[in-house]
């Protein structure tokens, strides 16, 4: 019996192969691929889906999705999560201002991937806090998604004003040397962030699932993005992660993602245990076609 069975008895076997063949089509015919996602969550988010579409069942979704474009890009917004916050987990940003700085300082030019950069909060995290600590102008940031509405979003750099205390304490939390306020207007119940953090931004598509390595980098930033993909997705994942960072590089992930598990786990040494920040070492990825 298939493992999503157990783990989700509601689940029923002709759902199973319902989702199967949503996620098959939505792959060959759009070339976005989700078929290593995790189940469970899949499940959950075809659910809400269903109901937002009217569709009486998955088959019916994919008749839909497959004939309306405009409905699979509403889909999408199902398919991928967007929710995150600036200077999320203070803690880490933190240990990056006090611990990973140091070292990327040693460098003449930098790139950040930001991985599952979603709306952005995480970009506009790093590129503050890179520019308190004197960086920005020698740093490139790679900001992808594999969502096109999230990365124009991103781009904008505009969030609610009901968001802004928390993200100031949090920044506050982080070690920020300057007022958060600093880098934004707020007016008619919203914050726009300064362009000029944009400037040594690129903002792309990229999908974990499919794409490649694109870029070598010091620095990754992919926080809970793995914890929605099944064991191979995420092997798949760490891969590129490892064939992008140079030796030395810096691996930041999620508070519940873990490297543990990944066959490519030899190549990373454990930087700051508590706050998953790991460094490249100089062990060759296992396996070949990681990528």
């Amino acid at each position: 019996m298939d493992a999503a069975l157990i783990e989700n008895p509601a689940f029923l076997p002709h759902e199973e192969v319902e989702l199967d063949l949503l996620l098959e089509a939505i792959w060959r015919h759009y070339h976005y691929d989700f078929r290593g996602y995790s189940r469970g969550s899949l499940h959950r988010r075809m659910a809400r889906a269903q109901q937002h579409f009217g569709c009486e069942s998955l088959s019916h979704l994919q008749h839909r999705v497959l004939r309306q474009p405009a409905a699979f890009a509403d889909l999408m917004g199902f398919l991928t999560i967007q929710v995150s916050e600036m200077f999320r987990d203070p803690a880490y940003f933190r240990a990056l201002r006090e611990k990973v700085i140091p070292h990327l300082r040693t460098y003449p030019s930098l790139k950040v991937w930001i991985a599952g950069c979603a709306n952005g909060e995480e970009f506009y995290s790093l590129a503050i806090l890179f520019r308190e600590e004197g960086l920005e102008d020698r740093t490139i940031f790679y900001c992808t998604d594999i969502s096109p509405a999230a990365l124009e979003r991103a781009e904008a750099g505009i969030y609610s004003r009901d968001q802004i205390a928390h993200f100031t304490e949090n920044h506050r939390r982080s070690g920020g040397r300057t007022s958060l306020s600093d880098y934004y207007t707020a007016a008619y119940g919203a914050a726009v962030f300064d362009k000029s953090l944009r400037r040594r931004a690129v903002f792309a598509e990229h999908n974990l699932a499919s794409d490649e390595v694109f870029s070598e980098v010091q620095l990754v930033s992919s926080r809970n993005v793995l914890i929605y993909f099944d064991r191979d997705l995420q092997d798949r994942a760490l891969g590129l992660f490892g064939g992008s960072l140079v030796r030395g590089g810096f691996l930041g992930l999620g508070s519940k993602e873990t490297l543990r598990f990944s066959r490519h786990s030899g190549a990373f040494a454990d930087f700051d245990e508590a706050e998953k920040i790991f460094r490249r070492n100089g062990q060759a990825l296992t396996g070949a076609g990681h990528g």
